[in-house]
């Protein structure tokens, strides 16, 4: 394989986690503003308390998506600290995404329904980046065969005067 085609392979299999990544944090997206709005006004819970909250229930959502859809070809040997760290970043991932919108509430007063979701939004989206870094980087390893096949792979597809010779044999 060479190097153009093993990194059009690589930027392959970005792209369709990427999507994947997309498709369940759009679902995600989709459960957090909905919750969010139910509860903001069927409940008295002020605006970031009822964010918090959808926050949770969409990433619960989130997890099974990405464990069961995005990266169900991952490790999945260690599941408590798959688990773990998939709490850890994600409890940084709410404050992150919950501080954009307490900024935008407390510190500049937008307060309102349109303005709360738009911050929320924006939240989300920065929340997000680090997401999908912190979950595809330590959560969701790559299993190490993985490396091990792709570099078997290169091998083979070497020329043939570079290729290791077996022990004893001379090259043609």
């Amino acid at each position: 394989m060479s190097e153009r085609s093993a990194l059009r392979s690589r930027l392959d299999a970005l792209t369709r986690e990427v999507v994947k990544f997309g498709a369940v944090g759009g679902a995600g997206v989709f459960v957090n503003f909905a919750v969010f709005n139910l509860v903001r006004h069927l409940t008295e819970l002020p605006v970031v308390r009822a964010s918090v909250v959808a926050t949770v229930v969409a990433t619960v959502t989130n997890y099974l998506g990405y464990r069961y859809f995005t990266y169900r070809d991952r490790d999945k040997q260690g599941r408590t600290r798959e688990l773990t760290l998939f709490l850890l970043f994600s409890v940084i991932g709410l404050v992150i995404e919950n501080g954009v919108l307490y900024v935008a509430t407390y510190g500049f007063d937008w307060d309102t329904p349109l303005q709360s979701n738009v911050f929320k939004f924006l939240g989300i989206g920065i929340a997000t980046l680090f997401r999908f870094w912190s979950y595809r980087t330590w959560v969701f390893r790559t299993l190490p065969a993985r490396a091990a096949v792709e570099s078997a792979e290169s091998l083979l597809a070497a020329e043939p005067e570079r290729r290791p010779q077996p022990y004893g044999s001379s090259p043609r």
